[in-house]
């Protein structure tokens, strides 16, 4: 995503983002707008103002006769609100024109507190300037649903989970919202002083639609102008803070409209308005309740008594759209989800009417398997097809080779590229090689990359809790996990997060040093021939030993975990065995070399105490570590905690994804040098439209738990919220309780020191204490967290440079990196007061489209805390936000599954049955393995065919039929045995019995979470119907929505082979309503580009202020849009268009 960092930001030059250069041109722009007074007047510290005073009255002028113009985004809102209301009997609305513009980064979060104050209060927010940066606490502490989400009647069809809202009453409300009144718009930065400045705030932001796809087609944008009153200025510095500031609007270079590679020819435009909520119904024209239509009624829309307010005086947001591309919202609310989330319902708007495109809720992660190789390695030359002498050439601009053979990156000093038969020896700490007989070594240093030919990457790094260092080996190509459709609360953040912060750590004790070890030498020396029930067929005997280096560490788990396929007689000799003396086992296994022989036993050691043996087992002169993971909770509330691998090392991930996610298909054919296991038909290719991530903590309050969160949350220029100021003498305080003190990891703790010391600062946050809100602790503590890539590109830079390697893929063509896996996320809860139960999956679910379109449709949720209850979310998790039909959405997101044939895999997080609390526990561990599966094991047919799933059956719960088999397949015994052994030691404890199948638990709370399921599904269906979208529903949907809300469609049923033929490729490619998509996509495109051309004649013909270079660049772009033209009409762009999800018809009136 092409964007600049100053916009962000980051500056080259440090001064320009100082709060003494940024409160200097606020004082200038203030000046300038005539709301400048007598205190900023005298201000003559630098002489700013007095140097500039005559460019300010030359500037006062122009604004004097241009007070009214419009730059070229807001005239294109003004004309379509103009239009919208023709004939509607009210005063002509007109957007704010005199506005403080918001030029650059920064100057939002200084105009959001007096200048000589560290603090602002109004009844809307609470603001602090704090040692990490800023807190803004709003007057709520989170989002509702409920009754939220308005539409004006005249445009586009309107849901039926939207109210309705009359012309006349939505003309009233965006009237009274552009309307400079009340203390509302006192900006903060000048509350202090004897005249209050009274004005608008006006940002340009730039949000991505669609993402690039290097080679075959440029990334789309809209633009969207965001107008708040003076003292909601901090939701503007929110927003920039996560899409980037756009710039100066008045600017040539940001019209959007001359912008035609990247424009999708979409505009937005959101005005914040909290004042709203205390207007009447009836002075809005609202009917009485008397003359109000069902729906009037329904919705709210018509009043008995006179003063009732609009919405109960209740949070509310209404939205005016057309198909012509330019869509309106008023937000009557200062919650900052609630302005993010309507840039991602523009974003959605955008995307539907581009086609091709889908705006996705969804989390994901590049993640790379990594493997602990020791103390050393020696690389094996079928590793490899290229040697480095080959493969250097290809990377001139990033590899400068030296006379030894080895190579050093141009960018990073720090990263070796070292030949393909090399040998690492921590030992020793060289990397060395052979050349032409002639021996060579470089060091091997922690903080070092060192790269092979084949892209694997190798470092050395020390052992969590220990003096140990270790040798980590990481793949070259990584596994794309997409999570889309995940509900909140869902794990759409965790997927990316580094499992490594919830690995424990701690000695390795034993019992008795020689006791234990003999029942390790009975393990090492076990005849494990005749352990099967049925023995292998001839020539697939398996003879190896238990420390045969022919035999991996996960065979040897596998060995030591009971099995259907084992005898009985050998099973109960493994159970035994108590858990540490396998533990130990391994560790064996894990050290174990050749050339020890059976005299393996010298090497292991205890401590003599007190001339007895001690406890804590050691390897050579090293004290060996057990670590170990927590999944989920037991009933009573304890952690269920598991022994990893000794030789588990976590993934390393690169962040792809948060929680708004721009998408596009296209045919795999089409692009270039892929990883080799992709084989899908058409791909994914998708791209974050965040640069920072508003992200709610949830382990935060425990101290030392959530280390990310606390570096985050104690470094410089954050945007906070929902966390409590606290004061100089708090930092005292919190230092001073040593105990719990030393909880925090060093940045938080580090940090409160240097304030409870120097008592510079005065306020600060503590990740541990949440803001109180109604005399509790809020449970929606947030932050804005920057996206690694940002502030570290170099992980980033080392996994494209493995990808790049494992392809011998030069810098200068493109690396595609689509989707590879899917794995949405669920909110599950177990029943509690007026809330059903919802927890009725396993750890994994497989679904095939038909049931998996039936959840995303209804996209039922527990309890978040995010927002204020449970429910549905309706289409793919996000129809509340949609300001369209969530039919399209539903349309695009088939037709995309059924073109790249990912498979619809589910992980839950909340609860598991009402036993087993499991919070995020398996949003983090699932991609794990996920990871190092391959792709025949990541395949549901093979899953099914070896039993590691198993389909879930209907079945009767007193006298009634519970269809269970909506919830579709999950993994069995034989799949957490057969992999979860690459990152458990035991995997057969990990899961429980009553944990793989809920139903186990209580039958009578999971009969119940099913019918919950089954009745929700029907409601949310039977909304299509009510609001005429069935009708524009693709055939396979239609047929579904009918199963769903009626239990049949035209004698089918969900089992009906024909129906299910339905949602195959075979069917999609030859259905008349998919090529249908195809044509409407050109024409579309068509439309866009015929649009652009006219755009730019007209500034040609009618600017006559333009530059000769100005001229000269409009005449180019004009000659390019007419030859694009010429393709997008031509039979060439339809036989490109086809793989891909084309766009789908929507309704233009309602």
């Amino acid at each position: 995503m092409k964007v600049k960092k100053e916009s962000l930001g980051f500056f080259d030059n440090p001064q320009q983002n100082s709060r003494e250069y940024i409160h200097q041109y606020i004082k200038l722009r203030l000046e300038a707008l005539g709301l400048v007074d007598e205190e900023f007047g005298k201000d003559d510290s630098q002489g700013f103002l007095h140097l500039a005073k005559s460019l300010i009255i030359n500037y006062k002028e122009r604004e004097r006769q241009f007070r009214n113009y419009l730059c070229p985004a807001d005239q294109r809102i003004q004309n379509f609100i103009r239009n919208y209301y023709k004939g509607v009997d009210v005063p002509e609305i007109n957007i704010p024109s005199f506005t403080f513009t918001l030029d650059f980064y920064g100057i939002a979060r200084e105009l959001s507190l007096p200048e000589n104050k560290e603090e602002y209060a109004s009844q809307y927010i609470s603001s602090y300037r704090v040692k990490q940066g800023i807190l803004h606490n709003p007057r709520h502490d989170r989002r509702t649903t409920k009754g939220v989400f308005h539409i004006a009647e005249g445009g586009m069809p309107i849901p039926d989970d939207k109210k309705a809202v009359p012309m006349v009453a939505a003309a009233r409300l965006l009237k009274r919202a552009t309307e400079i009144d009340g203390d509302i718009f006192n900006l903060p930065f000048t509350e202090d002083n004897k005249k209050k400045s009274k004005i608008f705030v006006s940002l340009l932001l730039r949000p991505l639609v669609s993402p690039q796809v290097n080679g075959i087609s440029p990334e789309k944008s809209l633009e969207v102008r965001f107008f708040a009153p003076g003292s909601l200025v901090s939701n503007l510095d929110f927003v920039e803070s996560i899409f980037g500031n756009g710039g100066s609007p008045y600017h040539i270079s940001n019209d959007a409209a001359l912008d035609f590679e990247s424009w999708s020819g979409h505009t937005g435009c959101i005005i914040l308005a909290p004042q709203l909520s205390k207007m009447t119904k009836k002075e809005l024209g609202l009917p009485h309740i008397s003359e109000a239509t069902d729906r009037q009624k329904r919705d709210g829309m018509c009043w008995e008594s006179d003063a009732e307010f609009y919405n109960e005086g209740e949070a509310f947001k209404l939205t005016m759209r057309t198909d012509e591309g330019v869509i309106v919202t008023v937000i009557a609310d200062n919650y900052f989800g609630y302005s993010k989330k309507e840039i991602k319902t523009f974003i959605s708007y955008a995307a539907n009417l581009l086609g091709n495109a889908e705006e996705e809720h969804a989390g994901g992660a590049l993640i790379f398997p990594s493997y602990n190789q020791g103390e050393g390695h020696l690389t094996k030359a079928e590793n490899f097809i290229n040697s480095l002498d080959k493969v250097a050439p290809i990377f001139p601009d990033i590899i400068e080779m030296q006379p030894e053979g080895y190579g050093i990156d141009k960018n990073y000093p720090n990263i070796f590229y070292v030949p393909e038969l090399s040998r690492f020896d921590i030992k020793t700490q060289s990397v060395s090689w052979s050349k032409k007989k002639q021996d060579y070594s470089i060091k091997l240093l922690p903080g070092n990359i060192y790269i092979l030919p084949n892209g694997n990457k190798y470092r050395m790094e020390k052992a969590a809790a220990t003096l140990n260092y270790r040798l980590v080996e990481t793949n070259a190509e990584g596994l794309l996990i997409h999570k889309p459709s995940t509900v909140s609360g869902g794990g759409k953040s965790e997927i990316s997060k580094s499992i490594s912060d919830s690995i424990i750590s701690g000695s390795f004790f034993i019992k008795d040093f020689e006791s234990d070890f003999n029942k390790v030498d009975e393990i090492i020396n076990f005849n494990y021939f005749n352990r099967f029930k049925v023995l292998p067929e001839k020539g697939k005997t398996d003879s190896r030993s238990f420390l045969s280096s022919k035999r991996s560490m996960g065979s040897s788990i596998k060995l030591l975990t009971p099995s259907p396929e084992f005898t009985e007689q050998y099973n109960s000799w493994l159970e035994s065995i108590p858990q540490y003396i396998k533990g130990i086992s391994f560790i064996v296994k894990r050290f174990y070399r050749e050339e020890w022989g059976s005299d393996w036993k010298k090497y292991f050691s205890v401590d003599i105490l007190n001339g007895q043996p001690g406890n804590e087992l050691k390897y050579a002169t090293r004290k060996l570590t057990a670590r170990y993971l927590r999944v989920g909770y037991d009933d009573k509330g304890a952690w269920r905690t598991f022994k990893l691998r000794q030789d588990y090392v976590h993934a390393d991930k690169i962040q792809m994804e948060d929680d708004i996610t721009v998408s596009t298909v296209v045919p795999a054919s089409t692009l270039s040098n892929l990883n080799p296991i992709v084989n899908n038909k058409s791909v994914k290719i998708i791209e974050n439209c965040e640069f920072r991530f508003f992200q709610r903590p949830d382990e935060a309050i425990n101290r030392g738990f959530d280390k990310k969160a606390e570096k985050d949350l104690s470094s410089p220029n954050t945007f906070i919220s929902n966390f409590q100021p606290l004061t100089f003498q708090d930092a005292k305080d919190m230092s001073e309780d040593v105990i719990n003190f030393d909880l925090f990891t060093p940045p938080m703790s580090n940090m409160i020191k240097e304030v409870a010391e120097t008592g510079t600062s005065k306020y600060f946050v503590s990740s541990a204490n949440p803001r109180i809100v109604d005399g509790k602790q809020t449970k929606n503590v947030r932050y804005l967290q920057t996206r690694d890539d940002l502030i570290d590109p170099k992980p980033k830079y080392i996994a494209e440079v493995g990808m790049r390697m494992a392809r011998s893929l030069e810098t200068s063509k493109p690396l595609y990196v689509p989707v590879n896996a899917v794995l949405s996320g669920r909110r599950n809860n177990p029943a509690e007061k007026g809330i059903r139960p919802l927890a009725v999956y396993n750890p994994v679910h497989f679904q095939e489209l038909p049931e998996l379109f039936m959840d995303f449709i209804c996209s039922l949720t527990g309890k978040s805390p995010s927002t204020t209850g449970a429910g549905s979310e309706g289409a793919l998790t996000k129809a509340p936000f949609n300001a369209l039909w969530p039919i399209i959405d539903l349309n695009n997101s088939l037709v995309s599954f059924i073109l790249t044939g990912y498979n619809g895999f589910t992980t839950p997080a909340g609860f598991i049955g009402h036993k087993y609390r499991i919070d995020h526990d398996l949003s983090l561990l699932i991609p794990e393995l996920w990871a190092r599966l391959n792709n025949t094991e990541r395949d549901p047919k093979q899953m099914i065919q070896n039993n590691y799933l198993e389909k879930i059956e209907d079945f009767e719960y007193k006298g009634k039929l519970i269809p269970a088999s909506i919830l579709g397949y999950r993994i069995t015994e034989k799949f957490v045995n057969g992999y979860f052994g690459r990152v458990f030691e035991t995997p057969n404890v990990i899961f429980p019995d009553d944990m793989l199948k809920p139903e186990l638990q209580s039958l009578e709370q999971f009969a119940d979470g099913v019918l919950n399921i089954v009745e929700a599904q029907q409601k949310v269906a039977e909304a299509y119907f009510r609001d005429g979208s069935i009708n524009s529903a693709c055939p396979p949907l239609k047929a579904l929505l009918h199963i769903m809300a009626y239990g049949k469609y035209e004698n089918l049923t969900l089992t009906s082979p024909e129906l299910r033929k339905m949602f195959t490729y075979e069917y999609l490619i030859d259905s008349d309503w998919y090529k249908g998509r195809i044509l409407t996509k050109q024409q579309s495109d068509i439309a866009l580009c015929a649009g652009h051309i006219r755009y730019v004649e007209k500034i040609i013909r009618d600017d006559q202020n333009l530059t000769p270079e100005m001229y000269e660049s409009l005449i180019s772009s004009l000659n390019t849009l007419k030859g694009n033209y010429e393709y997008i009409c031509s039979y060439d762009y339809v036989k490109y268009l086809n793989g891909t999800i084309g766009k789908d018809h929507i309704k233009s009136r309602s």
